[in-house]
């Protein structure tokens, strides 16, 4: 052997000194092994204890050869951890892994008496019960110590009998089974023991039964869980009864990991590290490097607050192990990567020294060692030259580590500020009139404020002056308070939402700012209150088509394919939710109109492909597929199926509150039956995922309207039929369509459902759109249309005359730029078919200046003009106001849109506005 490893290991560890003096011939053995000098592949660790045990029945014998078995791996990892040939994940995967094959093995073993004597347990479904073991804490998170406790839960999964010749419940045969894997693993002989098992971590602690069916577990959490078991569950890993066992993960995974985005978790860690504290004083342990200051469960905390506030919604935080979820954490910028690094360095050392400590004597202890000759032992281990070395090191981490777990639980509520609420109270009256006074004054009257629990009105006092104190700081804050009030009265029950505002300050600063511009988001919020779980984590940024896509997986990833409710819970929670991204982007960072359009547009578009992907979906589970046009058989991919999207939709201009102008279009052959166990024609089939896609956008839940959708643009609007073919569609717009048809057809595009359909009716599109027009005959028709519209909805003489301006409707506002757009496409791409390419009107206006009909400056003032009017009439919608606006300020705008409208429509028409 290596002597001079071998000296160092020796004397770096009292426990090693007594493996290698007892087991001497075996260790030198194992030495000479090559990999005992490198590391351990789990398979092999399952294939060493595996055939240690092989035909081994007698209990005493296996639990000895085990024992002798831990005692020589446990010499081999403390050697190659002294002379650093492993490294801190390395080892605790390790060890970890040879704790999963001693319970598997402990299991096996401890079930051949007890089949004997009672026969199997069988549940009420005729299922074998099997005894699912979930190793929890460590062990869960493949982080075991050199002499770590084990802490493990036991569970079945029903209630049942045996069926040998004594019967008894299957609860109590789960209990017998779990007590002789306990006794087979942590019970002392001569020869030591393999691990310690602790079961405290069940629920209700020693005094409940060793093992719990899944419906008393699920029970259990969901009506006494405890905020701390929370933090335990994060760990939880199946050991044995893998299939069962994920079954009840993934019951629990609600419990943990919150729907909503979860600061009461602050206060749990608070109330958690409190508790830890008192009793680090009570027992002396100052100098313990896990649970004093500094040390590793605050590193542990750090990250797992962080992982019940927000893995429910971020999946990437459930990870069980603390380094991974750490640098999700930097990936995710919740911490920066230098402080994200900090602490992985401190976490490796300070699991690093924990080690060495529990090599000393195999205990489990993670106190710095008081008498000289073990500190000269661990300094050895460590590689440290002195002791006072080893502590400024040790320091310098835990120092680090205090700081920013300081940072983390700091309180946020002002205790100032919450002495003197008074005052700020006082200070708000003076920026409210009466009503609004009277309105505060019946909010703290009001029955719904005295009947609160004492635990939610604690919560609204602590927010209630960090609320005031920001109130006031804002730019109207009788507008912001009278904003927000129905929204706070909305979530009394829910005040969880009110810690979530307390503790992210910046959030709560920013709700406000946008109560001011918009009282819209505030109606939003209020009437949708599960919406401020997103809004707390906005980063601000309009959301890419990718982003949106990722998110809407994500969410329906969870959702099964039958759950129609779920299903539409999503597609509205998912609109809900970016639509307010969006504007909080709008408000808090004045993003640019356009890219704000092409925002809400990707959230429609991805929320249309998406339905239509469920609808089909579900109208081919029940009927089978249809046969397309061309012969094959439909598939969920090659669908014979699109959406048409018109008018803002089409044209990349939604705004908020946009419906939404559809049309369906099929490409299936309409007589010939689907192949599912119940046919229909392929008609019929398209009709049907049409109604499926129309219920689940537009029935009224809970949740609202993912959108409303109009479909009065389809061939012979209200009197035709849903959904049309692809041939019919072309005929009609051929030879039936009206000219505002082929009008409105300027803005369409495909926007979900069949590449190869899509392709085929951007073909109809620009055919259609390019056919040689009599300019005269565009002109009046255009001119025709548009006065209707005026008429019916624009301002009406007695308005005109006050200064109203109709932002929309009146002349020279957005529908005179709209049509003038129109005008250019029908009329020119006769012989310009570049011009019909687009369907957005800057594109077009870009195209027609382009193409040298428009010159360039008539160009840029008609898109700048639309623009302007259009990011005015998303403010007045933020704002909640109609599109009715001053004249006078848009005077300049109005003349400019005027005079090209006189001079491509309508050259009769003088100066447009002298008439108002």
């Amino acid at each position: 052997m290596n002597g001079e490893q071998l000296e160092k290991t020796l004397s770096a560890s009292v426990y090693a000194e007594k493996v290698f003096s007892i087991y001497r011939e075996q260790i030198e053995e194992d030495y000479n092994l090559d990999q005992y000098l490198s590391g351990l592949s789990r398979q092999e660790i399952v294939r060493i204890t595996q055939k240690t045990l092989q035909e081994v029945e007698d209990e005493q014998q296996w639990m000895k050869l085990l024992r002798i078995l831990r005692a020589r791996l446990m010499f081999r990892w403390i050697w190659q951890d002294v002379n650093k040939l492993t490294n801190v994940v390395q080892l605790t995967k390790e060890l970890s892994d040879f704790a999963d094959i001693c319970i598997s093995e402990a299991k096996d073993f401890a079930q051949k008496p007890l089949l004997q004597k009672y026969g199997e347990p069988i549940g009420v479904d005729g299922s074998v019960q099997d005894l699912i073991v979930i190793g929890m804490g460590k062990l869960g998170a493949q982080e075991l110590n050199l002499s770590s406790d084990i802490d493990l839960i036991f569970a079945f999964d029903e209630q049942g009998e045996t069926n040998g010749k004594k019967v008894i419940d299957v609860q109590q045969f789960c209990i017998l089974w779990g007590q002789k894997l306990i006794y087979l693993l942590d019970h002392i002989t001569a020869d030591g023991f393999v691990f310690r098992v602790d079961m405290r971590l069940r629920p209700w602690g020693d005094g409940s039964p060793l093992a719990l069916s899944y419906a008393a577990l699920e029970k259990y959490l969901i009506q006494h869980g405890r905020e701390w078991e929370r933090y335990a569950w994060i760990k939880a890993r199946v050991i044995t009864g893998i299939e069962k066992g994920q079954e009840l993960l993934a019951m629990t995974r609600p419990f943990v990991f919150r729907r909503y985005v979860d600061y009461t978790a602050f206060a749990a860690m608070r109330d958690m590290k409190s508790m830890i504290e008192k009793e680090v004083v009570r027992r002396h342990l100052q100098d313990d490097i896990k649970l004093g200051a500094g040390g590793i469960r605050e590193i542990e905390f750090i990250v797992q607050v962080f992982q019940l506030i927000y893995g429910g919604a971020k999946l990437e935080l459930q990870d069980r192990q603390c380094l991974v979820s750490l640098a999700h954490l930097a990936e995710m910028e919740f911490l920066t990567t230098s402080v994200v690094k900090q602490l992985k360095d401190a976490y490796l050392f300070l699991r690093r020294v924990e080690h060495a400590i529990q090599a000393l004597n195999d205990q489990q202890t993670q106190s710095l060692p008081v008498t000289d000759d073990l500190r000269v032992r661990l300094r050895i281990a460590l590689g440290y030259g002195t002791w006072s070395e080893f502590i400024d090191d040790l320091d310098t981490h835990r120092h680090i580590v205090k700081a920013q777990f300081k940072l983390l639980i700091q309180e946020n509520i002002d205790t100032e500020t919450v002495t003197n609420q008074e005052n700020l109270q006082q200070h708000l009256n003076e920026h409210l009139d009466e009503s609004a006074r009277q309105l505060v004054h019946e909010f703290w009257s009001s029955n719904a404020v005295k009947k609160l629990p004492a635990q939610a009105l604690d919560r609204l006092k602590a927010f209630w002056p960090t609320f005031i104190e920001l109130v006031l700081q804002s730019e109207k804050p009788q507008s912001a308070l009278l904003r927000l009030m129905p929204l706070i009265e909305s979530v009394l029950r829910r005040t969880v939402y009110l810690v979530m505002l307390v503790e992210s300050k910046g959030a709560l600063q920013r709700l406000i700012k946008m109560a001011v511009v918009s009282p819209w988001i505030c109606e939003e919020l209020t009437q949708y209150p599960v919406l401020l779980d997103d809004f707390l984590s906005m980063d601000f940024e309009l959301p890419t088509r990718l982003d949106l896509q990722d998110a809407m997986r994500h969410q329906l990833l969870r959702v099964e394919a039958d759950q129609i409710e779920d299903q539409m819970r999503v597609l509205r929670l998912f609109k809900k939710s970016h639509v307010l991204a969006v504007a909080a982007s709008d408000v808090l960072a004045e993003s640019p109109l356009m890219k704000v359009s092409d925002a809400l547009t990707d959230i429609a578009e991805v929320s249309v492909d998406t339905t239509l992907h469920l609808a089909y979906r579900a109208v081919a589970d029940r009927f089978g597929f249809p046969v397309l046009k061309n012969g094959q058989r439909c598939t969920l991919d090659t669908k014979g199926f699109i959406v048409i999207g018109y008018g803002k939709l089409g044209g990349i201009e939604l705004g908020y509150g946009s419906d939404l102008d559809l049309v369906f279009i099929h490409d299936l052959e309409e007589q010939t039956d689907t192949n599912g166990l119940k046919q229909i024609t392929g008609f019929e089939f398209a009709l049907k995922v049409a109604q499926k896609f129309m219920s689940l956008m537009t029935t009224q839940t809970l949740d609202g309207r993912a959108y409303e959708i109009d479909t009065r643009l389809r061939p012979s609007g209200e009197a035709g039929v849903l959904v049309t073919s692809l041939r019919a569609y072309g005929l009609y717009q051929e030879k039936s369509a009206w000219l505002w048809e082929h009008q409105a057809l300027v803005r369409a595009r495909s926007i979900a459902g069949d590449e190869v359909l899509r392709k085929a009716f951007e073909v109809i599109r620009s055919q259609v759109l390019t056919q040689v027009r009599d300019t005269k005959v565009v002109q009046d028709e255009v001119l025709k249309m548009r006065q209707k519209m005026k008429d019916h909805l624009g301002s009406n003489e007695t308005e005109k005359k006050s200064g109203i301006f109709h932002l929309k409707q009146d002349a020279g506002g957005i529908v005179d730029i709209e049509f003038m757009a129109q005008y250019m496409v029908l009329a020119w791409s006769g012989t310009k078919p570049d011009l019909a390419r687009y369907s957005d009107n800057v594109r077009i206006l870009e195209d027609a200046a382009r193409l040298g009909n428009l010159s360039n400056a008539e160009a840029q003032a008609l898109i700048q003009a639309y623009l302007s009017e259009r990011a005015e009439s998303h403010r007045l919608a933020l704002a909640n106001k109609n599109m009715q606006v001053q004249a006078t300020d848009w005077q300049d705008t109005r003349e400019i849109v005027c005079k090209l409208w006189q001079k491509l429509i309508d050259p009769t028409a003088g100066n447009a506005l002298d008439s108002q």
